[in-house]
C-alpha cells in the first residue's frame, strides 16, 4: 500500500456554477465516531449537508458529503480542520505518514475576554460573529448591563489556532472587535486563566427546578416548539434480514440544520459503527436515510431492549434537537435554550451565534446572557440563558420570540 499524500485525504470540489452543490471527498482510516466529527466541523462552518455516502471496512473509510452553504466559506480552512479530525494511521510498512495519535491532546487553555462598552441593538450577536471568524470557541459567558446603558461582558474561550498566547493573535482580535463595536469608550482585555478560575467559572452541576420544567418536557417529545411537529413526524425501522452482517436502520424525517451531525451524534454516544450509509434530501424538505450499523464488538444488534433505546434517543433527537422556551421570572421575561453535550464533551457548534442572531432581527434587547453546562437527567446540557429588556413593555410578542430563534436555530428562518 503506497503513503497517502495529506492532500488525498480530503478533496473538495468546489461548485463550476452558481447554484451546484460542493463536493467534499475524505478518505482515511476508520474510526467509531468519524462521522459525527466530520458533520460537526460542517455544521459549524455553516454549511448544510443535501446528500451524504459513507463506506468502510472497520479499518478504512470513504466518505462523500455534497453541501450547500455560504459564499464566503474558507474552503482551505475547512479542509484544516477536516483533515485533523481525520484518525492517525501507519501504513504496512509500520510508517506513520501523518498525526500521531500517541499522546492524547491536552485541554486547550481557556482565556477570558473582557470588554465594556455602551449597549446597543445587536452588540452580542455582532461581538459573537467576530470570534467564530476568528475561530474563537465561545465556553462561558456572562453578559450584563449596568443602570447607565453601558455592558460588560465576559467571554471565556479557546482557541482553535492556539495562537493566543501571542501579541499578534490578541492585537488581531482586539483590532477586529474594536471595528466591529465603534465605541470610543470601549475597553478589551484579553488574558490567559488559570484553572482555578476556570473551575470557579464553571455552571452548578443541577439548574433550579423551575428552569427544568419549564425546558425539558424529557417524556414528551412529541410537544414542540412552533406545532410543526408531531410524535409521526420521524418514521424509524430496524431491520436484521437484510444483511447477514449488520442492522439495517432506516429514517425518514423532516429536515433541519444539522440533521445528520444528530444522528452521527447519537450513534456515537451509543458507541456504534457504521459500515454503509446514505443520505438524500426530497422535495418539501423530506430526508431518507439508511445505515448499515454494528456495534463496537462487531456484532448486530439483535436485543429488543437495545434496539428500543436507540430507536427511541433518535426519534427524540430528531424530532427535538434542542429545547427552547420563552418563560415570565416575575416582571421580566427569560429566554431559555438548552441543547445534549455529546459523551466526549463537545457541544453543538454556532447555537449562541443563531440564537444572537434571531434575537437582533427580532427586535428585543438583551439585558444579560449566561451560559453553562448542567447535568439534567442522565445527561449534559447546555444551557442559555437570556433576560430580555422589556423596557416599558416587550414589544415583540413571547410567542414569536419563540418561534422566530427556533426556526433559526432549525435552519428555517
Amino acid at each position: 500500500m503506497g503513503i497517502l499524500l495529506l492532500d488525498d485525504v480530503v478533496i473538495i470540489r468546489e461548485p463550476e456554477k452558481e447554484g451546484e452543490t460542493t463536493v467534499i471527498t475524505v478518505n482515511c482510516p476508520d474510526k467509531t465516531g468519524l462521522g459525527c466529527d466530520l458533520c460537526r466541523l460542517i455544521l459549524f462552518f455553516g454549511l448544510s449537508i443535501v446528500r451524504g455516502d459513507v463506506s468502510t471496512d472497520g479499518k478504512w473509510c470513504y466518505i462523500v458529503f455534497w453541501v450547500v452553504g455560504k459564499q464566503k466559506t474558507r474552503w482551505s480552512l475547512l479542509k484544516k480542520r477536516l483533515i485533523a479530525a481525520c484518525p492517525s494511521c501507519f501504513s504496512a510498512s509500520g510508517i506513520s505518514y501523518y498525526r500521531s495519535d500517541l499522546h492524547p491532546p491536552k485541554p486547550p487553555d481557556v482565556f477570558l475576554l473582557k470588554f465594556c462598552c455602551h449597549d446597543r441593538k445587536g452588540l452580542l450577536h455582532d461581538v459573537t460573529e467576530v470570534l467564530c471568524e476568528l475561530e474563537l470557541t465561545i465556553k462561558k459567558v456572562k453578559v450584563s448591563t449596568t443602570p447607565d446603558g453601558k455592558v460588560v461582558d465576559l467571554f471565556f474561550i479557546t482557541d482553535t489556532r492556539e495562537l493566543l498566547r501571542t501579541k499578534k493573535r490578541v492585537d488581531e482580535t482586539i483590532e477586529q472587535l474594536t471595528a466591529v463595536l465603534g465605541d470610543p469608550l470601549i475597553h478589551i482585555d484579553i488574558e490567559l486563566v488559570g484553572l482555578e478560575i476556570t473551575a470557579c467559572s464553571q455552571a452548578p452541576p443541577s439548574l433550579p427546578s423551575t428552569i427544568i420544567e419549564d425546558v425539558f418536557d424529557l417524556e414528551s417529545p412529541g410537544s414542540l416548539q412552533g406545532g410543526s411537529f408531531t410524535s409521526d413526524s420521524v418514521s424509524i425501522t430496524m431491520d436484521n434480514k437484510l444483511s447477514p452482517a449488520h442492522t439495517l436502520v432506516q429514517i425518514i424525517c423532516h429536515d433541519h440544520k444539522g440533521l445528520l451531525y444528530d444522528i452521527m451524534r447519537t450513534l456515537k454516544d451509543y458507541n456504534i459503527q457504521i459500515s454503509y450509509g446514505r443520505f438524500t434530501t426530497k422535495p418539501r424538505g423530506k430526508c431518507e436515510i439508511d445505515l448499515f450499523i454494528m456495534q463496537v464488538d462487531g456484532k448486530k444488534i439483535v436485543d429488543p431492549s437495545k434496539q428500543k433505546s436507540l430507536s427511541s434517543r433518535l426519534r427524540k433527537e430528531l424530532l427535538r434537537p434542542l429545547r427552547v422556551a420563552v418563560v415570565n421570572r416575575g416582571p421580566d421575561t427569560e429566554l431559555l435554550v438548552a441543547n445534549p453535550v455529546e459523551l466526549s464533551g463537545k457541544g453543538r457548534p454556532l447555537v449562541f451565534y443563531d440564537i444572537t442572531l434571531a434575537l437582533k432581527m427580532l427586535g428585543p434587547c438583551i439585558f444579560s446572557a449566561e451560559v453553562g453546562r448542567h447535568v439534567i437527567g442522565d445527561r449534559e446540557w447546555e444551557v442559555y440563558r437570556f433576560l430580555l429588556d422589556e423596557g416599558e413593555g416587550l414589544s415583540v410578542p413571547k410567542k414569536k420570540i419563540e418561534e422566530g430563534v427556533w426556526k433559526m436555530l432549525m435552519g428555517w428562518e
